[in-house]
């Protein structure tokens, strides 16, 4: 829409993170990281070291910034598809274009991180429930919340020590709810961080071992 959006700073992103783009023809859309010092060949020739994500993207958004919850990450470079079919794009990393330009990325030390984890406090949005072994539950209250503009979601799941409880963070695609972000390695405890466009989310708590008591806490843009 024309504003701003800050970052804390320009940390690369890992393969597999999610990243947004804006672009002046289609806007803001989001996917994840494929690959990092991967190469495009275009009519003009071979340009290196770029970074591919299946983020869409259509002529005009060339150029438009990259990021990764509230980190820099780059400028949109090229790539092949549309925003209907989907599609694949590359972006130039954004520590290149600095060094070799002599230029300083501003920066907001407060600008939108995540809450601490722990004990998930701190949160906004606080939820709690009991979960059985195998059982799961949509929050919040089985529907769905709203995020009108781009920015990052954050969940925070705790619950007692000694079981497995997985957490997911689904938005709805206009037909279907896709899994856009998950956290489901062995323990009680997760936590997810995501940066979505607008649009319909909701988290899926799941228990994949053992019956606890937990916390949801969450932050929607």
């Amino acid at each position: 829409t024309g504003g701003a959006v800050t970052v804390a700073g320009s940390k690369e992103a890992i393969e597999g993170a999610s990243v947004c783009r804006s672009g002046s023809t289609t806007d803001w859309h989001c996917g994840t990281i494929q690959q990092r010092n991967a190469s495009i060949t275009y009519p003009q020739g071979n340009v290196f070291e770029l970074v591919r994500t299946n983020v869409c993207a259509e002529p005009g958004d060339s150029g438009g910034s990259f990021i990764s919850i509230d980190q820099a990450q780059g400028v949109t470079s090229g790539g092949s598809g549309d925003c209907t079919s989907g599609g694949i794009t590359y972006f130039q990393p954004i520590g290149e274009i600095l060094t070799t330009y002599g230029l300083t990325l501003v920066t907001d030390s407060t600008a939108d991180a995540p809450p601490s984890a722990g004990t998930c406090t701190g949160y906004p949005q606080i939820i709690t429930g009991t979960l059985n072994r195998g059982q799961f539950v949509y929050q919040p209250d089985n529907r769905q919340y709203r995020a009108t503009t781009v920015g990052v979601h954050t969940g925070c799941l705790d619950a007692n020590e000694g079981v497995d409880f997985d957490l997911y963070l689904q938005k709805w695609n206009g037909r279907v709810w896709d899994t856009v972000a998950t956290a489901d390695g062995l323990g009680s405890d997760k936590k997810i961080s995501y940066t979505g466009t607008p649009g319909y989310y909701r988290y899926r708590v799941l228990s994949s071992s053992g019956s606890s008591p937990y916390t949801l806490g969450y932050k929607s843009p």
